[in-house]
Protein backbone atom coordinates (compact mmCIF):
# COMPACT_ATOMS: atom_id res chain seq x y z
CA UNK A 1 0.00 0.00 0.00
CA UNK A 2 1.19 3.75 -0.70
CA UNK A 3 2.53 5.40 2.30
CA UNK A 4 3.75 8.76 1.07
CA UNK A 5 3.72 11.23 -1.80
CA UNK A 6 6.61 9.52 -3.77
CA UNK A 7 4.78 6.03 -3.70
CA UNK A 8 1.77 7.86 -5.18
CA UNK A 9 3.66 9.53 -8.03
CA UNK A 10 5.37 5.83 -8.64
CA UNK A 11 2.11 4.33 -9.30
CA UNK A 12 1.23 7.42 -11.55
CA UNK A 13 4.03 7.06 -13.87
CA UNK A 14 3.49 3.29 -13.59
CA UNK A 15 -0.01 3.69 -14.89
CA UNK A 16 1.39 6.49 -17.42
CA UNK A 17 4.08 3.93 -18.72
CA UNK A 18 1.30 1.09 -19.36
CA UNK A 19 -0.46 3.13 -21.36
CA UNK A 20 1.94 5.16 -23.24
CA UNK A 21 3.60 1.54 -24.10
CA UNK A 22 0.25 -0.08 -24.75
CA UNK A 23 -0.21 -1.59 -28.23
CA UNK A 24 -1.97 -0.16 -30.83
CA UNK A 25 -5.54 -0.66 -31.74
CA UNK A 26 -4.99 -2.03 -35.20
CA UNK A 27 -5.84 0.33 -37.67
CA UNK A 28 -6.13 3.23 -35.04
CA UNK A 29 -2.66 5.26 -34.29
CA UNK A 30 -3.99 7.27 -31.46
CA UNK A 31 -6.08 4.14 -29.44
CA UNK A 32 -4.45 1.63 -27.66
CA UNK A 33 -4.91 -1.74 -25.54
CA UNK A 34 -4.22 -1.97 -21.74
CA UNK A 35 -4.51 -4.60 -19.33
CA UNK A 36 -7.95 -3.83 -17.30
CA UNK A 37 -7.37 -5.81 -14.28
CA UNK A 38 -3.42 -4.32 -14.20
CA UNK A 39 -4.41 -0.76 -14.57
CA UNK A 40 -7.54 -0.92 -11.91
CA UNK A 41 -4.86 -2.68 -9.21
CA UNK A 42 -2.69 0.14 -10.11
CA UNK A 43 -5.59 2.87 -9.76
CA UNK A 44 -6.73 1.05 -6.34
CA UNK A 45 -3.17 1.36 -5.08
CA UNK A 46 -3.31 5.23 -6.12
CA UNK A 47 -6.54 5.75 -4.47
CA UNK A 48 -5.40 3.74 -1.31
CA UNK A 49 -1.96 6.55 -1.35
CA UNK A 50 -4.09 9.32 -1.27
CA UNK A 51 -5.06 8.84 2.40
CA UNK A 52 -1.91 8.95 3.27
CA UNK A 53 -1.16 12.33 1.61
CA UNK A 54 -4.23 13.62 3.16
CA UNK A 55 -2.54 12.51 6.59
CA UNK A 56 0.52 14.29 6.15
CA UNK A 57 -1.35 17.60 5.28
CA UNK A 58 -3.37 17.11 8.57
CA UNK A 59 0.07 16.05 10.51
CA UNK A 60 1.72 19.61 9.39
CA UNK A 61 -2.00 21.09 10.50
CA UNK A 62 -1.20 19.61 14.31
CA UNK A 63 2.46 20.51 13.86
CA UNK A 64 1.27 24.39 13.61
CA UNK A 65 -1.50 24.34 15.65
CA UNK A 66 1.60 23.03 18.36
CA UNK A 67 4.14 25.45 17.29
CA UNK A 68 1.90 28.43 17.72
CA UNK A 69 0.32 27.34 21.27
CA UNK A 70 4.36 27.03 21.97
CA UNK A 71 4.78 30.56 20.59
CA UNK A 72 1.97 31.29 22.94
CA UNK A 73 3.25 29.73 26.51
CA UNK A 74 6.61 31.50 25.56
CA UNK A 75 4.95 34.77 25.09
CA UNK A 76 3.09 34.10 28.53
CA UNK A 77 6.41 33.21 30.33
CA UNK A 78 7.85 36.40 28.76
CA UNK A 79 4.98 38.37 29.90
CA UNK A 80 5.38 37.00 33.70
CA UNK A 81 8.76 37.28 33.59
CA UNK A 82 8.66 40.99 32.90
CA UNK A 83 5.79 41.63 34.84
CA UNK A 84 8.04 39.51 37.91
CA UNK A 85 11.02 41.75 36.83
CA UNK A 86 8.72 45.06 36.49
CA UNK A 87 7.54 44.42 40.46
CA UNK A 88 11.07 43.42 42.05
CA UNK A 89 12.33 46.98 40.93
CA UNK A 90 12.78 49.13 43.21
CA UNK A 91 9.64 51.93 44.09
CA UNK A 92 11.95 54.98 43.08
CA UNK A 93 9.96 56.56 40.39
CA UNK A 94 12.69 56.58 37.45
CA UNK A 95 13.76 52.77 38.10
CA UNK A 96 9.87 51.66 37.84
CA UNK A 97 9.06 53.97 34.67
CA UNK A 98 12.99 52.05 32.73
CA UNK A 99 10.88 48.46 34.59
CA UNK A 100 7.29 49.60 32.86
CA UNK A 101 9.18 50.69 29.10
CA UNK A 102 11.31 47.11 29.28
CA UNK A 103 7.99 45.23 30.21
CA UNK A 104 6.55 46.94 27.38
CA UNK A 105 9.09 46.05 24.91
CA UNK A 106 9.86 42.76 26.07
CA UNK A 107 6.22 42.34 25.78
CA UNK A 108 6.13 44.05 21.98
CA UNK A 109 8.96 41.59 21.21
CA UNK A 110 7.35 38.86 22.24
CA UNK A 111 4.49 39.48 20.42
CA UNK A 112 6.09 40.57 17.59
CA UNK A 113 7.84 37.14 17.46
CA UNK A 114 4.69 35.15 18.33
CA UNK A 115 3.52 37.05 15.04
CA UNK A 116 6.34 36.00 12.85
CA UNK A 117 5.98 32.25 14.05
CA UNK A 118 3.01 32.25 13.37
CA UNK A 119 2.91 33.46 9.94
CA UNK A 120 6.13 31.35 8.99
CA UNK A 121 3.73 28.11 10.42
CA UNK A 122 0.92 29.44 7.99
CA UNK A 123 3.14 29.97 4.79
CA UNK A 124 4.50 26.99 5.25
CA UNK A 125 1.43 24.94 5.94
CA UNK A 126 -0.58 26.52 3.20
CA UNK A 127 2.44 26.04 0.98
CA UNK A 128 2.32 21.86 1.98
CA UNK A 129 -1.52 21.88 1.25
CA UNK A 130 -1.20 23.39 -1.90
CA UNK A 131 1.38 20.70 -3.04
CA UNK A 132 -0.76 17.98 -1.71
CA UNK A 133 -3.91 19.67 -3.35
CA UNK A 134 -1.98 20.15 -7.01
CA UNK A 135 -0.22 16.39 -6.70
CA UNK A 136 -4.11 14.41 -6.30
CA UNK A 137 -5.37 16.68 -8.39
CA UNK A 138 -2.70 15.78 -11.10
CA UNK A 139 -3.53 12.33 -10.22
CA UNK A 140 -6.94 12.53 -10.96
CA UNK A 141 -6.76 14.15 -14.13
CA UNK A 142 -4.64 11.57 -15.20
CA UNK A 143 -6.92 9.09 -13.90
CA UNK A 144 -9.65 10.59 -16.06
CA UNK A 145 -7.64 10.93 -18.95
CA UNK A 146 -7.06 7.05 -19.13
CA UNK A 147 -10.68 6.40 -18.20
CA UNK A 148 -11.71 8.63 -21.53
CA UNK A 149 -9.61 6.79 -23.68
CA UNK A 150 -10.42 3.56 -22.47
CA UNK A 151 -13.88 4.20 -23.34
CA UNK A 152 -12.96 6.29 -26.45
CA UNK A 153 -10.90 2.78 -27.39
CA UNK A 154 -14.08 0.28 -26.21
CA UNK A 155 -16.06 2.36 -28.45
CA UNK A 156 -14.23 1.99 -31.62
CA UNK A 157 -13.60 -1.55 -31.30
CA UNK A 158 -17.14 -2.22 -30.44
CA UNK A 159 -17.73 0.03 -33.34
CA UNK A 160 -15.08 -1.71 -35.84
CA UNK A 161 -16.93 -5.24 -34.41
CA UNK A 162 -20.43 -4.63 -35.39
CA UNK A 163 -19.27 -3.05 -38.92
CA UNK A 164 -17.33 -6.33 -39.55
CA UNK A 165 -20.37 -8.33 -38.51
CA UNK A 166 -22.40 -6.33 -40.96
CA UNK A 167 -19.92 -7.15 -43.72
CA UNK A 168 -20.06 -10.94 -42.82
CA UNK A 169 -23.58 -10.91 -42.80
CA UNK A 170 -23.97 -9.43 -46.16
CA UNK A 171 -21.12 -11.25 -47.91
CA UNK A 172 -23.59 -14.61 -46.33
CA UNK A 173 -26.64 -13.05 -47.82
CA UNK A 174 -24.90 -13.13 -50.81
CA UNK A 175 -23.26 -16.20 -50.83
CA UNK A 176 -27.07 -17.68 -49.92
CA UNK A 177 -28.45 -15.98 -53.32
Amino acid sequence: MATNHTDVEKLINMLYDMINDAKNVPLISDKCMIDREEALDLLDEIRAGLPAELKRAQDLIQAKEDYVNSAKREVGRMMQQAEFDAKSKVADSEVLVAARERGHEIIKRAEDRSNEMYRVVNEYTEDALRRTEEAIQAALDEVKQSRVKFRAASAARRQKDREELSRNAKKTDKESE
